[in-house]
């Protein structure tokens, strides 16, 4: 399992969240507590939005903790909105291309979790994906090909919609493909540059591990795998099956029917 943050709110320097906290994201990449695996070491990667509504990309396959320009690049580049992954590999080699976040024009994505049997529902699920968004293909991972569902699917236009027919699609293609023995896990964070939305889903009842935050010493608000301070009360659970939208003006929740 990977860790994920995304942060929202005034600019700061992603070290802020990133590197500086307590038990901050790279912090989690040594030493996750609510994760099979303790130590995400499979590479990592960041989405920062700034002047330009497309957002910049920062990624490798060194473990967080041995690049040495990952420190540096935290504490100059400054973002009022962010996303952060470390990756532990479920499906797909080790490569830049697999590494999270996936960007597409103004958006970005990121997972943590796995898509069941995912061998065997890698091709219906590229079926359902239009064209002008297969060609932008270049990883090998569950992640980005339900990246490119939501996509064609009009995430532009309606990022609920979008996600519930992916959810619906790939739990369909579950259904006809496998004997559902692996498990569907989500947990996401994806943004358009103005927005974050954020949601766990499980068919088996254990999503990966998802918070938000209340307002942090500097304004802004994160979500995280795990509270970036250890526990404390100003982080809470998110819901399963609940599309979280955290905007500059306010938080929202939109129920997610639960594929049938």
């Amino acid at each position: 399992m990977c860790r994920l943050a995304a942060y929202l709110g005034t600019e700061i320097p992603l070290e802020n969240i990133i590197a500086r906290p307590r038990h901050s994201l790279l912090v989690q990449s040594q030493d996750a507590r609510e994760a099979k695996l303790r130590v995400n070491g499979d590479g990592f990667g960041i989405a920062w939005y700034g002047h330009s509504p497309e957002p910049g990309l920062f990624k490798d396959v060194l473990p967080a903790w041995a690049d040495t320009n990952l420190p540096s690049v935290c504490r100059l580049v400054r973002s009022r909105l962010f996303l952060a992954h470390v990756r532990a590999a479920t499906t797909g080699a080790s490569s830049r291309d697999n590494c999270h976040p996936f960007a597409h024009g103004r958006w970005a994505f990121m997972h943590n979790g796995g898509l069941g049997d995912f061998p065997r529902l890698r091709r219906d699920m590229e079926a359902c994906i239009a064209d002008t968004y297969y060609a932008t293909r270049r990883g090998t991972t569950d992640s980005e090909l339900f990246f490119l569902m939501m996509l064609t699917n009009g995430l532009d236009q309606d990022p609920q919609a979008a996600l519930q027919r992916t959810l619906d699609q790939v739990t369909q293609i579950a259904k006809k493909r496998t004997n559902g023995a692996l498990p569907l896990r989500l947990t996401c964070a994806f943004s358009d540059g103005a927005r974050i939305f954020a949601f766990r889903h499980a068919d088996d009842a254990r999503a990966p591990s998802l918070y938000l935050s209340e307002c942090l010493d500097h304004g802004g608000r994160a979500f995280a795998s795990e509270p970036l301070e250890g526990p404390c009360a100003r982080w809470r659970s998110v819901e399963p099956d609940i599309l979280y939208e955290l905007s500059a003006r306010d938080e929202r929740r939109h129920a997610l029917g639960v594929p049938a």
